[in-house]
């Protein structure tokens, strides 16, 4: 599988090898993107009208050209049918067209349904009373429905009056059947029906959109208060920690360096390693954030991780990743367990290969980490923390915190797993 970013020598077994020419991995805009002010999400109130005209202009279309079109078949004068089909076939290009190019256009609704009538008598006048004007008449008064809500009503009764009086005209000729008359009849009050309907079908789109946005707003919002309070919690756990040890030894300073000199050295350098260990926790608490860049999937993050560690470090490391996405912040503590558990390999292990897996499915995530170097004698947490090894313990605290455990398999000369294994919803 392969990596996101820059290039990485690798093999099609899925091993990474040191390329020490290789160009940097890492980039500060997953940083940006990921802390930096996000957008606040707006909702344009052009969207839903000019979705649903859209629609209605291209169902309409098709509507007039099937009635003008059979029309051809039946009528004495067939160029009349002729140019029927020009008429509506041109306009449903041109007000599509013009739709999709500007949808700001439905902030005009009354040049839009003015334009739009105009089409109406130029039907009229080509094709005579009959189905094709009924159709193009019932679609312009769900287009005014759908632009300007309860207030086309007056366009509503304005079509269907219009309506009565082309059918009138046509019922006097008396060719048409009974079953005809009535349906010609009762054809105009679907003006009234058909703008009520889109009307209705309009807010209900935008109150569905309107709530869709509130949540993303509401998910982004808590995501943010999330990633403080982890920002928060890293920082006290690791830099706080340690600067409130610095000072400390340095308050001390001043009155050992009269009383007991050798002290004051032992504080000074205390002092000293202090402030180094602080710039390296803040480092890596950067690092862990520049690599939780959510917008990709978890497992080209891990791969990411396992790239820039193995070209830093020279060891080769064989990686599968399985298309599981975990929760932020299960992702994050995942993220930073495996840095860690690369960072002691690489100081501890010996080991000349390293393999990183990520199961999972399901609402369950598997990450494993080994390698072959020389192990270790495996003891419980107190003894690691007794001999003053944080970093296991901090891995544990890690994968508990995530919801999860952490399996440590080891032995001295057999190699080091290390597994997190986490449930989530």
């Amino acid at each position: 599988m392969g990596f996101a970013g820059a290039a990485a020598p690798e093999d099609g077994d899925g091993i990474i090898r040191h390329d020490p020419e290789a160009a940097p991995l890492t980039s500060l805009s997953n940083v940006d993107h990921l802390h930096g002010a996000e957008p606040a999400v707006r909702i344009d109130p052009a969207v839903a009208p000019a979705a649903v005209c859209r629609s209605l202009l291209l169902g309409r279309g098709a509507v007039v050209l099937v009635a003008a079109g059979s029309g051809l078949l039946v009528v004495d004068e067939a160029w009349r049918a002729a140019a029927v089909l020009g008429v509506a076939a041109a306009a449903t290009v041109v007000m599509v067209s013009v739709l999709t190019r500007w949808p700001q256009t439905v902030r005009h609704p009354h040049l839009a349904l003015l334009a739009d009538l105009g089409v109406a008598l130029a039907i009229l006048a080509a094709g005579r009373p009959g189905m094709a004007y009924f159709c193009w008449i019932a679609g312009s008064a769900a287009l005014a429905g759908a632009l300007q809500g309860m207030r086309a009503a007056p366009v509503w009764f304005a079509h269907s009056a219009l309506g009565y009086v082309t059918a009138g005209v046509l019922l006097r000729t008396g060719q048409a059947s009974a079953e005809v008359t009535a349906f010609i009849a009762a054809f105009p009050v679907m003006c009234v029906l058909a703008g009520l309907g889109a009307a209705t079908a309009t807010r209900t789109l935008v109150g569905f959109m309107t709530l869709s946005v509130d949540a993303i707003s509401r998910a982004q919002q808590s995501a943010a208060a999330s990633e403080r309070t982890r920002l928060a919690r890293e920082l006290h756990d690791s830099v706080a920690k340690t600067l409130r040890g610095i000072s400390f030894a340095a308050l001390a300073l001043p009155t050992s360096l009269r009383r007991h000199p050798d002290l004051a050295e032992q504080l000074a350098t205390t002092v000293s390693q202090g402030a180094e260990a602080a710039t390296r926790e803040a480092r890596e608490l950067l690092k862990g954030l520049r690599f939780d860049a959510t917008d990709r999937p978890f497992a080209e993050t891990v791969q990411a991780v396992c790239q820039q560690w193995s070209q830093r470090c020279g060891i080769e490391t064989a990686v599968s990743t399985a298309p599981v996405e975990p929760p932020i912040d299960v992702r994050y503590e995942l993220v930073r367990i495996l840095g860690e558990a690369l960072a002691n390999v690489e100081q501890h292990a010996e080991a000349t290969q390293a393999t990183v897996r990520v199961a999972g499915g399901g609402g369950r995530i598997e990450l494993v980490v080994g390698d072959n170097g020389c192990g270790f004698q495996p003891r419980d947490l107190t003894g690691w923390q007794a001999d003053g090894h944080f970093g296991i313990v901090g891995m544990h605290e890690r994968a508990k915190r995530a919801g999860g455990e952490l399996r440590l398999t080891t032995e001295p000369g057999a190699g080091t797993t290390l597994t997190v294994i986490v449930s989530f919803r």
